[in-house]
């Protein structure tokens, strides 16, 4: 995936009315499931500050498993 294809310009945030935002939800609704699967994971990325090519390891130590006993 291009870090090119979806860029997040910071300073154009404002506040939108009811009917805007409705349009925003129908323009994503228009686009396919990979496609905004591809832009939420852009924006993760932007969040958490990772680079896309290379996300960070999950920490399986903070996870346990075990056996229910019947």
């Amino acid at each position: 995936m291009n870090n090119q294809e979806y860029r997040m310009d910071r300073t154009q945030f404002q506040k939108q009315t009811f009917q805007e935002a409705d349009m925003q939800y129908g323009y994503w609704q228009s686009k396919s499931i990979a496609e905004r699967f591809r832009a939420a994971y852009y924006l993760i990325s932007v969040a958490y500050n990772f680079d896309l090519q290379n996300p960070p390891r999950m920490d399986k130590a903070a996870f346990s498993m075990r056996k229910h006993t019947s």
